[in-house]
């Protein structure tokens, strides 16, 4: 069996540089990972089910497993001397590691590290109902000024940790789509899928449908579009939401078919956020033959103005999404 660490390694052996790097960073996400997993397997007998009295930035709740969530993977890059700043949902401003080199508040010419994006634990609503949740990632190379707000399509490596029956990490540096299964005695990451490539088409749409009344026209009719019957298309599409985004997006990578979040009367930049949801697994879906799209232009292409930036998402085959973005900019 391929270890996670063995697979970056080879990963990156043709590549002038990084991959030591690369497979640090990586360790420490999967180590933060392995400890969400054990304090979520005894959440109820722990004290750490239900909210805390907390908003983030985005005004939500803050449940405490969500700050738990966000202070483990904190701490697995507090004392590093590569990463150099941490963005989370759960914290207002980056988090500047004090440990790396050159590291301070503001940017630092020819620092040469990287920035680290994390939703901590996606799919908060579940927790308390025993329901799948995630993690999501994206490593980014600061540049020579320190800059570390990056279109998508410049990620080193990007993806997701999956908490259901199995504990999984999908993740692409950029060379394809890889599985890795936890083995819970030895406490490792093995491959278990590689090169995943997702269906041209589905038959599985999800979205959020109580949102429907918010949606502008065009959108009803991308869902309509969907439900319709077409033996020639095979739609009817079977609806699938769970609440979870990784979860979602984990079936359709598999299965084919779309995910939707879009914008609407109230909030038109919609909800997701672009560092560390959208632009993540947009290129997980990318390098899988997907797409990742606001609906009107490509998630990976899109340049960020802040941390927190949200944007609409259409994600899944490729044939599924194209389908919906020429329904959305009809008038």
């Amino acid at each position: 069996m391929i270890s996670l660490t063995r697979h970056i390694l080879d990963q990156q052996q043709l590549k002038a540089d990084g991959a030591a790097d690369l497979s640090a960073i990586m360790n420490g996400i999967v180590s933060a990972g392995k400890k969400i997993v054990r304090d979520l397997s005894a959440a109820g007998l722990t004290d750490r089910l239900g909210t805390t009295d907390e908003r983030n930035v985005h005004g939500e709740q803050v449940q405490r497993m969500d700050a738990r969530a966000n202070a483990l993977f904190v701490e697995a890059f507090q004392d590093s001397t590569i990463v150099q700043i941490v963005v989370s949902e759960e914290m207002d401003e980056p988090f500047v590691v004090a440990h790396a080199e050159g590291a301070c508040p503001e940017p630092v010419e020819g620092s040469g590290k990287f920035a680290v994006f994390f939703d901590p634990l996606d799919g908060s609503s579940n927790i308390d109902v025993n329901g799948s949740l995630g993690s999501i990632f994206s490593i980014h190379r600061l540049d020579p000024a320190g800059n570390f707000l990056k279109t998508g399509c410049e990620q080193v490596a990007a993806g997701y940790l999956l908490y259901g029956t199995a504990t999984i990490l999908v993740y692409t540096c950029g060379e394809g789509v890889h599985q890795f299964t936890l083995e819970p005695e030895s406490g490792e990451f093995f491959l278990s899928a590689s090169n995943i490539q997702i269906p041209a088409s589905g038959k599985i749409y999800s979205v959020n449908e109580g949102n429907r009344y918010k949606w502008s026209k065009n959108m009803v009719k991308v869902v309509d579009h969907f439900q319709a019957h077409d033996e020639a298309t095979g739609r009817p599409y079977s609806s699938r939401y769970t609440g979870c985004l990784v979860a979602d997006v984990h079936r359709i990578l598999l299965k084919g078919g779309l995910y939707l979040y879009p914008g609407d009367v109230q909030k038109p930049e919609g909800k997701l956020r672009l560092m560390y949801e959208a632009a993540p697994l947009s290129f997980v879906a990318e390098q899988a033959g997907g797409i990742g799209s606001t609906g009107v232009e490509r998630i990976s292409t899109i340049h960020p103005k802040t941390p927190h930036q949200c944007v609409p998402l259409i994600i899944g085959s490729r044939e599924d999404v194209e389908a919906a973005e020429q329904l959305l900019i009809r008038e």
